[in-house]
């Protein structure tokens, strides 16, 4: 096995999108190569109701899966097809815009007011740009999770693992999508394919993902406070950890433990043409989409 080296950590970055939803923005609208197939990932965790109740009104999307994860709180969605569902916690949705949709997703936080989840964006190849639009909804007691021998836990949303499968399917980027919980004081190896480009985010505890001595050519990369952010440190809350090339991710974790995102996907390796939430492969394609939303003729596909 070949250790992943850790090339640059970052701290997300606090944005607001839809109708003044208040979020941190892990990575997204830079250089597509560099998490090629993926193009954005938010963080939407926000305990304060009146930051995101607002929600994301009516939007488009073209050429581009959305994988919605909810972790406290509810999602309320509804699109230009007719579809409606609602996302708890702990479910995953995963929708691919295809040829293109309209819809919109209003968040309701739980009793406590929390509204915790993420929403990471996976491109579409050219050949599946104008595929019909399809959901794939799952329920969090679908989603499987592992248990190793030192309590590690691993819930797999998409992609194998472990010798299991995770639920959502038929995905362009074939991609490994894991919630993963270390225990405190623990080492832990996690394979990943090495033909992926691959990353971690930290979202509760903190945890070492590199050896103590840092690999040669790693960035060090500045937080939102102009704060270095040392990778010989433990990763904590917030913290985007991307790999170099190898088949494994090793995590050594301290007294409090780690919950994090590892996701990891082949790079599809064509040129994007991004305007928002709508990603093509040329210019003429993106201004046609444009021209489509503006006379009617967007929506391609119905039920």
């Amino acid at each position: 096995m070949t250790f992943r080296p850790v090339v640059s950590t970052r701290r997300s970055q606090p944005t607001m999108e839809g109708a003044g939803v208040h979020l941190h923005r892990v990575f997204g609208f830079g250089d597509p190569a560099e998490s090629d197939p993926f193009l954005l990932l938010d963080d939407f965790r926000n305990d304060v109701p009146a930051h995101y109740a607002k929600g994301f009104p009516w939007h488009p999307h073209r050429g581009i899966e959305t994988i919605t994860y909810v972790l406290q709180g509810t999602v309320e969605h509804s699109d230009s097809l007719g579809n409606t569902g609602k996302l708890g916690p702990g479910s995953v949705q995963w929708m691919t815009a295809g040829s293109g949709i309209l819809h919109q997703e209003m968040p309701k936080g739980n009793i406590a007011g929390q509204m915790h989840g993420f929403q990471l964006w996976a491109n579409l190849p050219s050949s599946l740009k104008m595929t019909a639009p399809r959901y794939q909804d799952i329920g969090g007691g679908d989603i499987p999770t592992v248990t190793d021998d030192d309590g590690t836990e691993v819930r797999i949303i998409t992609g194998s693992f472990w010798g299991r499968r995770g639920p959502v399917d038929g995905i362009a980027a074939d991609p490994l999508y894991l919630d993963v919980k270390v225990p405190p004081n623990t080492r832990k190896s996690l394979p990943v394919d090495t033909r992926a480009n691959a990353f971690a985010y930290v979202f509760q505890g903190k945890a070492r993902f590199a050896d103590a001595a840092a690999p040669v050519g790693v960035r060090v990369e500045k937080e939102v406070s102009g704060q270095e952010v040392n990778i010989r440190d433990m990763s904590g809350n917030r913290t985007l950890v991307r790999f170099g090339n190898g088949d494994e991710v090793t995590v050594q974790t301290g007294d409090e433990g780690v919950r994090f995102l590892l996701v990891a996907g082949r790079p599809i390796e064509e040129p994007v043409a991004w305007h928002g939430p709508i990603v093509m492969n040329t210019r003429a394609e993106l201004m046609q989409a444009v021209k489509e939303l503006q006379n009617g003729t967007f929506i391609k596909a119905a039920h």
